[in-house]
């Protein structure tokens, strides 16, 4: 139900006033970052416009939204494919099924997952249908890439770009739904930069939890560490190497309770409580230029091993920045 959704507030109210207006598009691009909530916006509409009761959210209990809510609703197409999505996908499940009218109410809709993974044939496949679809199909286009679609598919339907959650709203998401302590929830809301599925998958992951657990023991010790120990702390961040993208991630969170505690002085605005006493004194010790110079250092970091260059060596001179600047 939209009620269940938590934020994308102007998308919901988009669907709905479409629904109680009786002028829903007949396609429709939702894009956002995976597990940011495509589906269960679609899905929510779907189970709404079908739903007996007619309202501006599903009732949940009538036969139709059992239906949608169980996945066997006869007039709810989910588009399977692998990739990429050819153009004999688009034409078994979506093309020569769509002449078929509803079985069981006004409307048929497809839904489609990651279609971004269209080729250019099966997009110009699909377009030839939305073009003149018939006036009870709706399709819906979930995709984390937008701008991967044809411009000719893109003028044709309605975009729905989804938009960052707020910290506060994940935050409490986790407490109260999921049994996450507020510290922990603190680090899963900022990590997850807005987007509630990903926090909700953290909240689970030990493989996340291992990872916070590495970088905050690293950075404890990062004041004392000789070269020797820089050393070894490279030969540790080997292991992550698929993953450390997410490790900077909680690095640059970790620096940001630094530099947020040396400008404001307010601990409550610190993300990792349980290491509190450690950024309160790297706060006092470090200088701006040499957060700064840190924050820089990461990003450097970043930027090299995207562009495959030397992992080690790009961990070392980072490490290296590191320590020079937090004590």
């Amino acid at each position: 139900k939209f009620a269940d959704i938590k934020g994308q507030e102007d998308i919901k109210e988009h669907l709905q006033n479409a629904i109680a207006l009786g002028k829903t598009s007949h396609a429709y691009i939702i894009s956002g970052e995976k597990d940011a909530g495509k589906m269960m916006l679609a899905e929510a509409f779907a189970q709404t416009l079908l739903c007996q009761d007619r309202g501006k959210d599903a009732c949940g209990n009538c036969h139709s939204c059992k239906q949608c809510q169980s996945h066997n609703h006869p007039d709810i197409r989910y588009v399977s494919h692998e990739k990429p999505i050819s153009v004999e996908d688009i034409r078994q499940q979506i093309n020569n099924d769509i002449v078929i009218k509803p079985y069981a109410s006004e409307y048929k809709i497809y839904i489609m997952d990651e279609a971004e993974k269209m080729n250019k044939a099966a997009q110009n496949a699909l377009l030839k249908t939305i073009e003149e679809p018939p006036h009870y199909a709706i399709i819906f286009l979930l995709t984390t890439n937008a701008a991967g679609f044809l411009p000719t598919i893109l003028s044709r339907c309605v975009t729905l770009e989804l938009k960052p959650i707020s910290a506060d709203i994940i935050r409490k998401e986790l407490m109260e739904h999921h049994n996450m302590p507020d510290y922990q929830a603190d680090v899963c809301a900022q990590f997850a930069q807005g987007n509630l599925g990903k926090a909700i998958k953290l909240a689970s992951s030990e493989e996340f939890n291992e990872m916070k657990s590495h970088m905050t023991s690293l950075m404890r010790r990062m004041e004392k560490m000789d070269v020797f120990g820089i050393s070894q702390a490279v030969k540790e961040l080997e292991e992550y190497k698929p993953k450390i993208g997410d490790y900077l991630d909680l690095m640059n969170i970790w620096f940001r309770d630094v530099l947020l505690y040396k400008a404001t002085g307010d601990e409550r605005k610190i993300t990792f409580q349980d290491e509190k006493m450690i950024i309160k004194r790297q706060a006092s010790e470090c200088s701006y230029h040499g957060l700064n110079t840190i924050i820089q250092a990461e990003n450097t970091a970043r930027r090299r091993i995207a562009c495959n260059g030397n992992y080690n060596l790009a961990v070392e001179l980072m490490l290296l920045s590191i320590k020079e600047n937090i004590a």
